[in-house]
């Protein structure tokens, strides 16, 4: 992994230098999707009073936010046009290289000296492409993808893990804080995707072997609400299983995080463990039960629904009586 020189370092310009924090008072935010995850953190930037101008694919999402307090934009020019810190949090690489490397994209339309911070969850190569990129318009970036799911990005608690300089990263520290509770720089650009992409591996093996203990206790005719809360109260327990239990026993699979998207993240470090020689083989096990229930046409249910699948290979009709 590479490590890109300081980008913007020295530069000088008007509105602020580059070490100094960004701050509600000295500090216009542009927002790149408002998904799942990006519509709730962008409100909580609302909330602790930064003025946001958002862009997102869909009007009705942009006319929402507005009435919540918010700018809208009908471009991705123009919400990165007058802003001090651009934030990306889109699907995939695709998109983040569309919005932020294209023509009329990103790099092409915030001030030199401005802060690009990419919270999407893409591989770690094209956040150091897009440093790289960055650097050479005069522009500072960090990759500062986050784990939480959408509880936590409601409730600004979420985990971010940020790949970048130090200088940048404490200038951006106000900007965490509306966001998430527990924020690491993780070292220079690329190692926040590399630390999200080790987040996924360890969260999709615990929702495995959540999701095949409890078909393991239903079938014992165990109650199964009884075993989940004695099993969290232990070493078993887990952010995952406090998160997650409630909704499993409800056989409820609103999506917080799709399998569309954690599929998407375990071919991610699937190949970036490739890349580096590491071993993954829970994790490739995983990705392929991940694959295997996005073919079966839950992509678009919550990643707890790993329980359907272990369902299905337990002679079960996922979908009968809970």
């Amino acid at each position: 992994m590479t490590h890109p020189s300081r980008a913007g370092c020295g530069t000088p310009y008007q509105r602020k230098a580059p070490h100094m924090a960004h701050t509600p008072e000295n500090t216009k935010i542009g927002f790149i999707g408002l998904g799942i995850m990006g519509a709730p953190m962008a409100r909580n930037l609302l909330k602790a009073g930064y003025e946001v101008t958002a862009y997102t694919l869909e009007p009705e999402k942009i006319e929402a936010f507005v009435k919540d307090g918010g700018k809208g934009a009908s471009s991705i020019a123009e919400a990165a046009r007058g802003a001090d810190v651009v934030i990306t949090m889109v699907p995939a690489s695709p998109q983040v290289e569309e919005a932020v490397l294209h023509k009329g994209g990103v790099l092409d339309n915030l001030r030199e000296g401005g802060l690009l911070i990419d919270m999407s969850s893409i591989t770690p190569q094209t956040s150091i492409e897009v440093a790289e990129a960055a650097r050479a318009r005069g522009i500072r970036t960090l990759d500062a993808p986050v784990s939480g799911g959408e509880a936590g990005a409601i409730e600004a608690v979420l985990s971010i893990m940020v790949g970048g300089e130090q200088e940048d990263f404490d200038a951006a520290k106000p900007v965490f804080e509306a966001l998430g509770r527990t924020i690491v720089l993780c070292g220079p650009a690329g190692s926040g995707q590399t630390v999200k992409a080790a987040n996924q591996l360890i969260v999709a093996v615990n929702i495995q072997a959540v999701a095949e203990a409890v078909v393991f206790l239903q079938k014992s005719g165990v109650d199964l609400r009884a075993g989940l809360e004695v099993l969290n109260g232990g070493l078993a327990g887990s952010t995952v299983l406090t998160r997650k239990k409630d909704s499993i026993l409800a056989g409820d699979y609103k999506p917080g995080f799709k399998i569309d998207l954690h599929h998407k993240d375990m071919g991610i470090v699937t190949d970036a463990a490739r890349a580096v020689g590491a071993a993954v083989p829970a994790g490739a096990l995983v990705a392929q039960l991940v694959a295997a229930l996005r073919a079966q046409g839950d992509g678009g249910l919550d990643h707890s629904a790993l329980v359907r699948g272990v369902k299905r290979l337990s002679g079960e009709n996922p979908d009968g009586a809970h």
